[in-house]
């Protein structure tokens, strides 16, 4: 199982400790040492079947910064955004499966 993730992030922490605990294999990787390309976050947003939009994290000083609640971005230039910038990609990132988990999740959705 991949797990994208910030190590100092409480969030990814937690799913880490999660899937630990259910003895689950897990390939770490810090999206902050090792960027995601654009092809890599179009998949995950396919996968994930969310918009580049809702991939956003909002909290991250950078979307005030780039202005990231104007409209006028469209998705090209938000994925182009999200591979230079990861503070602004929400995490973690978890791949179960055929489905892409991304932020909080409760470990009965690795089940299905």
């Amino acid at each position: 199982m991949k797990v994208y993730l910030k190590p100092t992030c409480i969030t990814c922490r937690r799913a880490i400790s999660e899937l630990e605990r259910l003895k689950l294999d897990i390939q770490k990787r810090d999206i902050f040492k090792d960027k995601l390309s654009e092809s890599e976050i179009k998949k995950i947003i396919q996968l994930a079947g969310i918009t580049p939009r809702e991939l956003v994290r909002k909290k991250d000083k950078m979307y005030k910064e780039l202005d990231l609640d104007n409209l006028k971005f469209t998705d090209s230039q938000i994925i182009k955004i999200l591979s230079e910038y990861p503070g602004l990609i929400r995490r973690p990132i978890v791949f179960a499966k055929n489905k892409v988990l991304i932020g909080k999740f409760d470990s009965k959705e690795l089940k299905h």
